[in-house]
């Protein structure tokens, strides 16, 4: 079993940032693959930045490269997403995920991440 607790959203305006950080526990080999996705109302849940945690790779969406940064904090089990730069298009709620891998990023892997903690809420106002 895999446990994930997000923390970190809030209220920004444009231009502002902000750090998500998802504290994680439980079988390691679950998670692979971390990532964090979004979902705004009326919207389909997306991916926004994903990482592989043996360090082979991060993986962004085209809509929020150059301004989130993933990374992990290996020895505290600690997922973070930097955002900079937010934008109003920015406001989700924001969740971390863990699938045991091999695929981490990609066309289908949404479906591959069956470990999920409850969500930030991020609003971006303009």
């Amino acid at each position: 079993q895999v446990q994930l607790v997000e923390s970190g959203g809030g209220s920004v305006q444009a231009g502002g940032s902000l750090r998500l950080s998802c504290a994680a526990s439980g079988s390691t080999w679950s998670r692979t693959c971390m990532a964090w996705f979004r979902q705004a109302p009326g919207k389909e849940r997306e991916g926004v930045a994903g990482i592989n945690r043996g360090g082979f790779g991060t993986y962004y969406a085209d809509s929020v490269k150059g301004r989130f940064t993933i990374s992990q904090d290996i020895a505290n089990d600690t997922l973070y997403l930097q955002m900079t730069s937010l934008k109003p298009e920015d406001t989700a709620m924001y969740y971390c995920a863990a699938n045991p891998g091999p695929f981490c990023w990609g066309a289908g892997t949404l479906g591959k991440y069956n470990y999920w903690g409850q969500g930030t809420q991020v609003t971006v106002s303009s």
